[in-house]
């Protein structure tokens, strides 16, 4: 039976701990009333296999500089912020976070990570973006280091490699949910899809949107492409969407190419509605980009700073305090992702002085039994597939008056 584990009910706490000194006690919890607030007969995995503690080293790495260093700067601070409130619960499992930065860029990411174990890595929390995942994940595998991915998301990344998991869903996944979605949502509407097709995150969504809505007898009127070199003129695609009769782009792309488009488009009188996924949280942040342009985007993304359950809030109010700035679904992502290891590090009960190795097989053991409700996971469980596949509720957001809120 899986052991579930409220990362939400954990993150209040914590910030209670941490922003209200003696808040609840302020002892970090007994077994009798845990500091997370998980009731005590939720508590009870790591005493089948042992007490875990010590300082556990988590390795993170992502873009922290460069052209994607939104996505990146987002998983670092909010990794952050998961650490220091599971430190402040004063507990016996304390963490360690240390970062590199791969510039988006595959070698610069294996780089990274020889830093990293330079450094005495035991966990890592990375990569972020799926090209340098493809580059990493080979030496984890081979040198046995439990990888979470909080934002890695091509199929690839896991396929074949027992030790790597993802907080965020597959290409696959995505490229699925959203064709179910606008199927379920939209009536008949004509699809133009523009992706680029040298980066496998958008290829990798584009084949599996185009297979659901096959299967679904949707209308995919025009497709085009683009590629790292051609990602500032897209007047032919848009052209070619408008004559086609396209009342409806999918853009499975990321942010910085997507507001050219909605500009381009803007500047030709063409209004169709935009939806696109996870990559393109972040589009109101581009430098010099028009945000009202953003109005009536769709995004299919599982999490939404606006959210108004508890655990959301606190997560914002805390990460707007400390970096002046709304927390993406990437920052979501990585802090569950923190909280996740940490829950797996208590049901695998491993010790800090094991080896990697020995820590990399317990955890991923522990990971089969694991669910945990997050702040990505739309009030459901999140498990995990053999594969290392996450299973969760999608959601999908709109922009409107320059903020994500549900449809």
């Amino acid at each position: 039976m899986k052991k579930t584990r409220i990362l939400s009910l954990a993150m209040t706490g914590a910030l209670c701990l941490s922003l209200l000194a003696g808040c609840g006690g302020g002892n970090g919890g007994t077994s009798e009333t845990p500091a997370s607030g998980t009731p005590a007969a939720e508590n009870t995995s790591s005493a089948a296999a042992g007490e875990a503690s010590g300082t556990f080293t988590i390795g993170m790495i992502g873009p922290l500089t460069g052209g994607a260093a939104i996505y990146g700067t987002a998983v670092a601070n909010a990794a952050q912020i998961a650490v220091e409130e599971i430190n402040a619960l004063g507990g016996p499992v304390q963490l360690e976070l240390i970062t590199q930065d791969d510039t988006n860029d595959a070698e610069t990411a294996v780089n990274a990570y020889n830093n990293l174990m330079d450094q005495g890595m035991q966990i890592l929390l990375g990569t972020v973006t799926t090209q340098p995942a493809l580059a990493v994940v080979p030496y984890t595998y081979d040198e046995r280091v439990f990888t979470l991915t909080p934002s890695g998301s091509g199929d690839d990344v896991i396929e074949g490699n027992d030790n790597v998991y993802q907080v965020c869903f597959t290409d696959s996944n995505q490229g699925t949910r959203s064709a179910q979605y606008i199927d379920e949502n939209f009536e008949n509407p004509q699809i133009a899809i523009i992706y680029k097709n040298d980066d496998q995150y958008s290829q990798g969504i584009r084949d599996n949107f185009v297979a659901e809505a096959e299967n679904r007898g949707m209308s995919i009127v025009y497709e085009g492409t683009f590629t790292e070199a051609s990602q500032t003129d897209f007047n032919n695609q848009l052209t070619a969407a408008q004559s086609a009769g396209a009342d409806m782009i999918f853009l499975p792309i990321y942010y910085t190419p997507a507001s050219v488009i909605l500009t381009q488009a803007n500047a030709m009188g063409y209004e169709p509605t935009f939806f696109g996924v996870d990559g393109m949280d972040g589009i109101l942040t581009v430098d010099g980009f028009d945000t009202s342009l953003a109005e009536g985007v769709y995004l299919l993304t599982p999490f939404s700073a606006d959210a108004e359950d508890e655990a959301t809030q606190a997560f914002v109010t805390e990460y707007q305090s400390r970096f002046e700035d709304i927390p993406n679904q990437f920052a979501a992502d990585a802090y569950d992702g923190i909280y996740i290891i940490y829950e797996a590090i208590q049901a695998a009960g491993v010790t800090s002085d094991m080896s990697n190795e020995e820590i990399c097989d317990a955890l991923i053991a522990a990971m089969g039994d694991l669910s945990v409700v997050g702040l990505t996971s739309a009030g459901s469980e999140m498990t995990w597939d053999d594969n290392g596949a996450v299973s969760k509720d999608p959601a999908a957001v709109i922009i409107e008056n320059g903020v994500y809120v549900t449809p």
